[in-house]
């Protein structure tokens, strides 16, 4: 059995990461404070945010299925997701300064419970109640509290991603390991079906000093080659 290197690594599954399903709650509830209150026509922040929210959320499943072939292609898209989700970030932001609202401050006991709340909470029948029947600046802050979440969980994602690419390097990479692999074991064979064609023991000492020439030889010219001679 080779001992060659897997091409295309684990991946997908993206839906049992707490983080997207965290980003599936934003998109969500999003959706929701859209819905209930910005204007239903004449109002380009509905789009913005709607599709900022679903870009984190779609962004991060495209990054878990690439990930198999592509450490580079999951490493960008995870970044996007997080960029996208900065942007929501700063549209909540925005409503509430330009509707004479609060973002609560990080000692406010509302802000406190909504963040021990969300550590423990990532689906969205845990929070469809609360952006359906809260005022406007709690919808908002309990969105703000989940981006934040969400954010320094996608920045853990990205440092992971990255020892992952160190490692394991990318697809080329791999291709290349796996095929050296091979031939390596090919040679083995080889090297090993001669030796074992022996019939006495000293055709195998001749055969295996004759190998054992043959590899001098050869690495005494690799060295010329290389100017290491």
């Amino acid at each position: 059995m080779t001992n060659a290197p897997k091409i295309v690594l684990p991946h997908g599954g993206y839906r049992k990461l707490i983080v997207y399903r965290k980003s599936d709650v934003i998109y969500q509830g999003t959706i929701i404070f859209c819905r209930r209150f910005l204007p239903t026509h004449g109002d380009r922040t509905v789009d913005q945010m709607t599709q900022a929210a679903r870009s984190c959320k779609q962004n991060i499943a495209e990054g878990s299925a690439a990930s198999g072939t592509s450490k580079e292609t999951e490493i960008k898209l995870t970044n996007v997701a997080r960029a996208t989700l900065d942007e929501l970030i700063e549209d909540y932001l925005d409503w509430l300064k330009t509707h004479n609202s609060i973002e609560w401050p990080a000692d406010d006991k509302r802000r406190v419970a909504a963040r021990d709340y969300a550590r423990e909470h990532a689906d969205w029948v845990d929070w469809q109640e609360f952006f359906e029947t809260r005022p406007a600046e709690t919808v908002a802050n309990l969105m703000l509290t989940l981006c934040h979440q969400t954010r320094y969980l996608l920045d853990k994602m990205i440092a992971t991603q990255e020892e992952d690419f160190k490692k394991h390097g990318g697809v080329r990479e791999r291709m290349h390991a796996a095929r050296s692999a091979i031939r390596g074991e090919e040679w083995f064979k080889s090297v090993y079906s001669r030796l074992e064609a022996a019939s006495t023991p000293g055709d195998l000492v001749a055969l295996a000093d004759e190998i054992k020439y043959k590899v001098e030889q050869t690495v005494w010219s690799i060295k010329r080659k290389k100017g290491w001679a």
